[in-house]
């Protein structure tokens, strides 16, 4: 069935934009990235480009590609089919998602398998292998897929992302076992009929030959119609992973079904809530964010390009095709090419990339309008949370030790001890950091029990920091969850290395449930910590504002410590966002760390701790305001003012504290205002502030303790000297520079 096809400007497109992809798939022919490729650009009701360029065979001899040719979609399959039909089942009532996969395939079972569910699939995050070469035992499909069932495990049930056909192939039986129809019969039924998709099937009839685009050459004859996946094609072309055939026009109206929360041409297919949870961060496993079928961040997904934001869906397949959709813009991107005609030594990741980008850049205001889709709330979802959502099944059975404190709890503000014994978890110690368990404690802490349970609480921030070995006596699996504030000083994270050095001593699995960085991870300011200078408040060698998160951090450190690492991340969080952007409700770390505005401060006002300064702890507003008795308030504001650091303003105040040092005594000072936390780097501005402080109180401003804090001597050496702020400043670039390279391997978002 025909889609009905509008010109760019109608649609909200520069159509001398989009005309650019023309030029680029009629280069990427001529350069032999591929042989042809059509290529299709949708919006919700029509079509805005659809053409087709170069070959749909060169060998034996050249056909021209066509607007309507069918590919082999490959893994395509996987979205288009099999996700789908999962969730039409789902729709039905006949299946839910946490259904364990030997519910429906008994022979599965053994090996650890009994715990694999439907989830875990259609997530990639079942443990399965990627991929095996079954067809190579020239057996009967039966035969075949009895192999299948008895493929074992590589990785443990839910704990990381592995790309793997072999789950999708048991998805597809799945479809036939609940609904007594194999699944391309199920599909044509209850899918591609019902959106009018003629032109998509498994195992195309002969008469549609010649009609299909290329693929390999076997046995010197290239393929047409004939499904080039090897496992597929001996499980008689009609799998879960691949075999599925298709025109760029039919995947218009399945995208367009997408588009328009499942339903096309007054034609409901699926539910707008099966469509979103498709299209949604379901998985829970390390280095993915996956939808159900659909890939939206991972190592796969670099057909999004560079421009569309993140949240938006799509897949590939290796023949060379490819969708992407954006339902928020309204958008389908499809590329259909045969790349591996007539044989596989290419790939079109690069092409995919190049092509969305081209359509990103024609998008038009208002058209290329989109929410920020990670401020809502509901998107952003802490590690602890997501733990719950899975039942904490990685933690079933295991002796567990947990590392927390106040700040431990799910986004409904159940700590997180209780959730884990809730759902059966063996907590059998717990241990605290620094300010104790109940995080109001500003002095060293003694180990007791926990009232509620009368779980030991081993205290790391009393006798000793790191966990005794007669404390971690029958436990199995440490968790850490503890909200960090994002600066290197701040002594949690400290405590998280020196467990996880335990746990690689002990032979202890090490989970950090992950949460975001409340001053964003995109900012890296300040020098390296010097390792010689290394101490509690100073454990790795990092700059001061790190821009990690803990779980990102844990998997920096243990390249050295290794210990048996896991992270369960947070989902919906970005790079660039704060913390009042996730939604979340701001629980006060430790005693003084009340606002926003002082963790944003911190990194830099913590520096000068250890000299001869108030903070500003015992009054309303620690690391918000910084003073002395013999500092004259007027003056120092007006000076720093005056250097115009971006960021920042300065009031001058009198405040009178009552903790620490001139405990009781009225102190001059600054009350410190962000105006603008982008541009502001705190660190840098306290290099300003001790320069002044310097010269106007030579005598009475004594730093020669900090060397710890800032991590190097090179600045208080520096400042002794008397050197400007920018000279001090110029020698740490390097190494911010460096670590942002450094860091880059262990990021997990974006």
């Amino acid at each position: 069935m025909a889609v009905r096809q509008e010109s760019p400007e109608e649609a909200g497109f520069d159509g001398k934009r989009l005309e650019r992809l023309a030029a680029l798939l009629e280069q990427a022919v001529a350069a032999g990235e591929t042989p042809g490729a059509v290529a299709l650009v949708a919006d919700r009701q029509c079509v805005v480009f659809h053409r087709a360029f170069g070959h749909a065979q060169v060998v034996p001899r050249a056909e021209p590609m066509r607007p309507d040719t069918l590919f082999d979609l490959a893994s395509l399959t996987k979205v288009v089919a099999t996700a789908p039909a999962i969730l039409l089942l789902v729709e039905a009532g006949a299946i839910r998602l946490q259904d364990r996969v030997v519910e429906f395939i008994p022979e599965f079972a053994g090996e650890g398998k009994d715990e694999v569910d439907l989830r875990h699939l259609l997530t990639h995050c079942s443990g399965l292998p990627a991929w095996k070469p079954f067809y190579e035992q020239g057996a009967s499909p039966e035969e075949l897929f009895a192999t299948i069932c008895a493929t074992p495990l590589e990785h443990p049930v839910g704990r990381c992302f592995r790309y793997s056909d072999i789950g999708f192939i048991l998805l597809g039986e799945v479809v036939r076992r609940v609904s007594g129809l194999r699944l391309d019969e199920f599909t044509q039924r209850h899918l591609f009929a019902p959106l009018g998709m003629s032109e998509t099937c498994f195992c195309p009839p002969a008469s549609w030959a010649a009609r299909c685009a290329a693929t390999e050459l076997r046995d010197g004859v290239s393929l047409r119609g004939q499904v080039h996946d090897e496992n597929a094609a001996a499980l008689g072309g009609v799998a879960g992973h691949a075999g599925l055939f298709s025109t760029a026009s039919d995947l218009a109206r399945f995208c367009q079904m997408l588009l328009n929360d499942g339903e096309l041409e007054g034609t409901r297919v699926l539910s707008p809530l099966s469509v979103r949870a498709m299209l949604a961060p379901q998985s829970t496993c390390l280095g993915s964010a996956r939808g159900f079928g659909f890939d939206l961040h991972s190592a796969y997904a670099s057909i999004r390009g560079d421009l569309l934001p993140s949240g938006s869906a799509g897949h590939s397949g290796f023949t060379g095709t490819s969708l992407w959709i954006d339902r928020d813009l309204g958008l389908a991107i499809i590329l259909l090419t045969n790349v591996v005609h007539p044989t596989r030594e290419r790939s079109a990741r690069r092409l995919r990339s190049r092509v969305s980008n081209v359509v990103a850049a024609a998008l038009k205001p208002p058209s290329a309008t989109v929410p920020d889709r990670v401020r809502d709330p509901l998107l952003v979802r802490l590690g602890v949370d997501l733990l719950r959502e899975e039942g904490c099944r990685r933690l079933a059975g295991e002796a567990v030790g947990l590392i927390t404190n106040h700040t431990g709890r799910c986004a409904d503000g159940t700590p997180t001890l209780r959730m884990l014994l809730e759902h059966g978890v063996k907590v059998r110690a717990l241990f605290s950091p620094e300010h104790g368990i109940a995080g109001r404690l500003d002095e060293e802490v003694a180990s007791g029990r926990d009232e509620e349970t009368g779980l030991p609480i081993h205290s790391l921030f009393g006798e000793t920091r790191s966990p005794l070995p007669e404390w971690l006596e029958g436990l199995e699996t440490l968790v850490f969850d503890i909200q960090d504030i994002g600066a290197r000083f701040y002594t949690y994270i400290s405590t998280m290395g020196l467990c996880m050095e335990a746990a690689a001593k002990h032979g202890l699995r090490f989970v950090v449930l992950d949460r975001p960085n409340p001053i964003t991870g995109g900012h890296v300011e300040g020098p390296i910590l010097d390792l010689r200078l290394r101490n509690f408040a100073g454990y790795y060698a990092i700059p001061i504002r790190h821009g990690l998160t803990v779980g990102e951090l844990a998997r920096l450190i243990n390249v050295e410590i290794g210990c048996h690492l896991e992270v369960v991340p947070v989902q919906g969080w970005r790079r660039s966002m704060w913390w009042d952007q996730t939604g979340l409700e701001w629980v006060n770390p430790s005693p003084a760390m009340r606002t926003l505005n002082a963790a944003t401060l911190y990194p830099g006002l913590c520096c000068l701790e250890s000299a001869n300064l108030s903070m500003g702890r015992g009054t309303d507003t620690p690391f918000e305001v910084i003073g002395a008795p013999w500092i004259e308030p007027r003056r120092l504001a007006a000076e720093l003012t005056a250097r115009d650091i971006p960021g920042i303003g300065f009031v001058p105040v009198h405040f009178t504290p009552q903790l620490r040092d001139y405990q009781g005594e009225r102190c001059g000072g600054l009350y410190c205002v962000v105006t603008d936390r982008e541009a502001f780097q705190p660190v840098r501005m306290v290099i300003h502030l001790a320069e002044l402080l310097h010269r106007f109180h030579t005598r009475e401003f004594t730093f020669d303790r900090i060397d710890t804090l800032v991590g190097t001597e090179r600045v208080r050496v520096l400042l002794e000297q008397f050197a400007p702020a920018e000279a001090i400043i110029a020698e740490w670039e390097e190494d911010e520079a460096g670590f942002r390279e450094r860091r880059a391997p262990f990021l997990l978002y974006e």
